[in-house]
């Protein structure tokens, strides 16, 4: 039996909205991307591809090509802040592929996007620069551009990230990014200048995430770019005045924070030559990211953005947009269209909440003052055995497999299953009361 092809308008070319667009397209649908940059691109350093998200890229045959220009860490260390003492550990390879099936993967934020830009173009995606949304017609659907023509499709997906004009008109309110009380430095250096450190050339040559955790703040560092590069990301508490989001930053000021830590980390930051800082934000969760039309709904940062601290901010908007690419293939006529995006919601939300409050959470476990509630944590770190709610997230046997084990393919296969067993078609109702 042939499918029906309808046309998907995604808000965004970031790595979520791109995703989307790979997925929906393999599927069979036709696809535009309407972005509002005039040149794409992306900026930052490092990112994190754990096996949630690159059992994803397995699946769409991109793996190869993202290894190519990843480093596949070691291990996980958390470290004490005072002297660099290794508090836990956490093996990552060969763990990640004898677990999991793929690996945990660190890539160079542009190269990650670029070979999923390349692949969108290939599978046949649309890509419409220069384009600023002004509105979005939910029961059409359709999307206002600034000096363009409205522009009619059959869905429409908001993917423009954490600054979402879309979530904003789907509330119907603004709704600005919520301040967290932090910000990031995020610096990259040169593997040669770390070797001429001889403290630096175990940092240089060992590709492990290495994690620092001090009162108010931690740093998170590992190899970049087949090992040239090392990715710093320095957490503290925002310092930046009012209004100013990113803003070029004291390198004196920097290091005068991080004074009386590990020396290590100290020679490290010596290094630095120049840096910028970054207000964390995130937004409040959503009672639902779907319009009531059945023809919209967000991905993403649009909908759910995190605080960085698990490393699966992008992790998540990938996966959702895997599985709307994998529910968008089993349509096999327009009714469906509406209960997809039902389906899509109640697959993704639980899901994605946990993580935004889970790494929200660890902040508070990574930034713990000196005290008697920062020893009984490096105690546990020390002296027991992972458990449920473990200090090292990345350790804990329940927490573990909870992020790295998800399957949006085969999440996608198991909904639908009890979506045919409701009311075939038009389950919009039954879906709810079944799943």
């Amino acid at each position: 039996m042939s499918r029906p092809q309808y046309h998907v308008a995604i808000i965004g070319a970031g790595l979520g909205g791109l995703a989307a667009a790979i997925g929906i397209s393999r599927a069979g649908h036709k696809v535009t991307i309407i972005e509002q940059a005039a040149v794409l691109g992306e900026i930052g350093a490092g990112i994190q591809i754990p096996p949630n998200s690159s059992r994803i890229l397995k699946r769409w045959g991109l793996l190869p090509k993202v290894e190519e220009v990843s480093v596949r860490p070691r291990e996980f260390v958390l470290r004490s802040y005072r002297d660099g003492a290794v508090l836990s550990k956490q093996n990552m390879v060969p763990y990640a592929v004898e677990k999991y099936g793929v690996p945990y993967l660190h890539v160079h934020r542009a190269d990650y996007h670029k070979i999923l830009v390349d692949e969108a173009q290939r599978s046949g995606v649309q890509i419409q620069l220069g384009s600023t949304v002004t509105s979005i017609d939910f029961e059409k659907p359709s999307v206002f551009i600034r000096d363009k023509p409205e522009f009619e499709v059959d869905i429409v997906i908001g993917a423009d990230g954490l600054k979402s004009r879309c979530r904003e008109k789907l509330l119907g309110k603004p709704d600005p990014p919520k301040l967290t009380g932090d910000l990031a430095y995020r610096i990259v250096v040169s593997r040669e200048d770390m070797l001429k450190h001889e403290n630096l050339v175990d940092l240089a040559e060992n590709p492990a995430i290495n994690y620092w955790m001090g009162p108010e703040a931690h740093a998170v560092c590992y190899l970049l770019k087949g090992g040239g590069l090392y990715n710093i990301v320095l957490i503290c508490p925002d310092n930046l005045p009012e209004m100013v989001n990113t803003a070029k930053a004291d390198v004196r000021e920097m290091n005068e924070f991080f004074a009386k830590w590990d020396p290590r980390l100290r020679t490290l930051l010596s290094i630095v030559k120049e840096t910028s800082k970054w207000r964390l934000q995130n937004s409040e969760e959503m009672k639902t990211w779907s319009h009531p039309s059945g023809k919209f709904a967000l991905m993403g940062d649009a909908c759910h953005a995190t605080l960085p601290y698990l490393a699966q901010g992008a992790a998540m908007a990938v996966e959702d947009g895997a599985v709307l690419g994998a529910l968008m293939e089993k349509i096999e006529h327009r009714s469906q269209l509406k209960d997809v995006l039902v389906i899509y919601e109640r697959l993704r939300k639980e899901r994605t909440t946990r993580v935004v409050k889970r790494s929200t959470a660890l902040r508070e476990t990574f930034h713990l003052p000196d005290g008697e509630r920062q020893a009984e944590r490096d105690r546990q770190l020390l002296e027991e055995e992972p458990f449920e709610d473990y200090p090292n997230r990345w350790a804990d046997p329940v927490f573990q497999p909870f992020l790295f084990a998800y399957d949006a393919h085969a999440e996608v296969e198991q909904a639908w299953e009890v979506y045919k067993k409701g009311a075939f078609p038009g389950t919009y109702g039954q879906f709810r009361a079944n799943l």
